[in-house]
């Protein structure tokens, strides 16, 4: 249990979670949410923002007279999934769901929020509530339209529950933490026919499939191996007809990288194996190549931070791999110092993992989550003996 949050806050918390995950909203759409954060924020004595990035919530509380100031970050939004988690709280919109978690993540913020309004500190915490992680690019707006700017911090975290970690373990890498990801789509284009004489046509799918073959030569032959990178491809549409062979096809997928020339590399390349293939088979290629999120990258000294302040709390530090998801808090870190981590939350037997239909987060962790954001808080804003 939480030192800084007694049973019945963390009851509340709780509380809250189940209401924000009966009523889920998706990227920049999360007006209900945005409300139902806001409300309570300037109840507790917050200077509240609002419709920053459309949906977001930037809170700022101010005690004592020193300009130091961090920001704790809380994704918002749901995702474009049914539910089938079966639980009491379901999701009452169907086709939407919290299936990553940031119902815990806003409701963790909130009851950290509510504690150090009680607490004593010298310096401004800002909780910065983000809208439309979820492939949407909400940081990346929040940003763009002068988050810092306007709310100036010297670091800001932010966490993400985990579920191949167990509650009570943390991990803070002193780097990468997540992936840059990007995406492509590919156009193949050429000459239709029917499927019983392929010869007078210039077939689409027969270079699509040797297209999708030659990128996987992208990663085994031009990324060193000690980089790390992936070239997927997810999706291939061409034709409809059982006895027609299609002008046009298309191929869609996904890249990761961490290292920046790595991922010029893999542009290049998906660019030119598409174009060249394709004009092997007698077609052309078009390719639309965007790079969405870059890496997210911790500064050493917060992830030092935030890894002394989680040991002080009884949490267990581990040490892990990075993972080559991808997370658009990068682009709040591309701007100040700070710290991106994970916080265990893996249940015993059935554990589903994130973006499952099944997945519920895991209460366990609402006390002690909030309880480090307390505790980070206090410690970046601690008083100074030399005032």
């Amino acid at each position: 249990m939480s030192d800084l949050l007694d049973p019945q806050a963390v009851a509340e918390a709780k509380a809250w979670r189940h209401d924000l995950h009966r009523h889920p909203e998706l990227g920049f759409a999360e007006h209900r949410t945005a409300g139902f954060i806001a409300e309570k924020l300037k109840d507790w004595g917050y200077e509240v923002e609002t419709g920053l990035a459309r949906t977001g919530v930037v809170a700022s509380l101010r005690k004592g007279d020193s300009a130091r100031a961090i920001g704790i970050r809380a994704d918002i939004d749901a995702l474009p999934i049914t539910e089938e988690s079966g639980v009491d709280w379901a999701s009452a919109t169907p086709g939407r769901m919290h299936a990553c978690g940031h119902d815990g993540h806003t409701a963790m913020a909130l009851a950290a929020a509510k504690a150090l309004a009680a607490q004593d500190f010298d310096g401004t915490v800002r909780f910065i509530f983000q809208p439309a992680e979820e492939n949407e690019g909400g940081g990346r707006e929040m940003v763009q339209e002068g988050l810092f700017a306007r709310f100036s911090v010297d670091a800001v975290y932010g966490a993400h529950n985990w579920p191949g970690a167990k509650p009570g373990q943390i991990i803070a890498r002193d780097d990468a933490m997540m992936a840059a990801f990007g995406t492509f789509e590919i156009t193949v284009t050429g000459k239709g026919a029917h499927g019983a004489m392929p010869h007078e046509g210039e077939d689409t799918l027969l270079a699509s499939a040797q297209i999708v073959t030659a990128l996987q030569s992208i990663c085994a032959r031009n990324v060193s191996p000690l980089q790390s990178a992936v070239v997927s491809v997810t999706q291939i549409h061409g034709g409809k007809a059982w006895n027609v062979l299609p002008d046009r096809a298309v191929i869609r997928g996904t890249t990761r990288w961490f290292a920046p020339e790595v991922g010029d590399r893999i542009e290049q390349r998906v660019s030119r194996i598409a174009s060249s293939v394709a004009e092997g088979f007698g077609c052309t290629a078009g390719v639309d190549y965007q790079r969405r999120y870059p890496a997210t990258i911790n500064t050493a000294r917060n992830a030092a931070i935030v890894r002394e302040v989680a040991a002080g709390a009884g949490l267990a530090v581990l040490d892990a791999d990075p993972s080559m998801a991808a997370e658009d808090f990068a682009f709040m870190l591309g701007e100040v110092p700070g710290c991106y981590f994970w916080i265990g939350a893996g249940r015993e037997g059935d554990n589903p993992g994130l973006h499952s239909a099944r997945f519920d987060f895991n209460d366990a962790i609402l006390g002690p989550g909030a309880d480090l954001w307390v505790r980070l808080a206090l410690a970046e804003l601690a008083p100074r003996a030399d005032g």
